[in-house]
């Protein structure tokens, strides 16, 4: 399993920075942090190794009993949202349950991440918008037809819709994960992470940023 160490954060949006030349840099800020480690899972009592990171808190009132006492086994309050990182055996005993993690100790200028988050739901949408197919001629003879997906299955063999057809369905609303995105400025001070090009999610929404299991040619 490659190494992945990352964190948990809220998308803010879109801007641009410039390059020493003038170019124009496309960027995503993430609120990346701090992050609270609730709970250290190791392969002898979880059968695998991982951190569970809590971002934000919650509101007392709004926090189940069995949530609370796992924040308090923590000494921290309950996380607004919590999401696990998987890292080998040797990353997660250099943490301990309570502990805080800043955006300044995982990433830095330069390196490449990726983003894990929930798309945009579309609704339900047809193969045009969903496929980009190209629809029928609209001509005096097609009735009802120009934005229909065409033949969905065959006739006597195998007599079914093959699986994986390209029908009209939900469009969006799924985990999305970008990978091998630069990092472009580290902001500690504000938590902020500006990485290149486009995250997954509306603005406000929470994503995961982990340092890269790939890395290009």
């Amino acid at each position: 399993m490659n190494e992945s160490m990352g964190l948990v954060g809220r998308k803010i949006g879109m801007t641009q920075l410039f390059d020493a030349d003038g170019t124009v840099v496309p960027v995503t800020l993430v609120e990346c942090g701090p992050n609270t480690v609730m709970q250290v899972k190791t392969a002898a009592n979880d059968g695998y190794s991982a951190l569970q990171l809590g971002f934000g808190a919650r509101k007392e009132r709004h926090v189940r009993k069995a949530e609370a006492g796992h924040a308090k086994a923590a000494n921290a309050p309950a996380a607004a949202e919590s999401r696990e990182v998987r890292v080998s055996e040797a990353t997660a005993a250099k943490y301990q349950r309570g502990q805080t993690v800043s955006v300044g100790d995982v990433f830095e200028k330069g390196q490449l991440v990726d983003t894990i988050g929930t798309s945009k739901g579309r609704g339900f949408a047809g193969v045009m918008k969903k496929y980009h197919f190209a629809g029928f001629e609209r001509s005096h003879g097609t009735h009802e037809y120009f934005r229909h997906g065409g033949s969905v299955g065959t006739r006597l063999t195998p007599g079914m819709t093959l699986a994986g057809k390209r029908m009209p369905s939900r469009m969006g609303n799924e985990r999305v994960t970008v990978q091998s995105m630069e990092v472009v400025r580290v902001d500690p001070e504000r938590n902020l992470l500006f990485i290149r090009g486009g995250v997954p999610g509306p603005n406000g929404a929470i994503v995961t940023v982990r340092q890269a299991v790939k890395h290009p040619k």
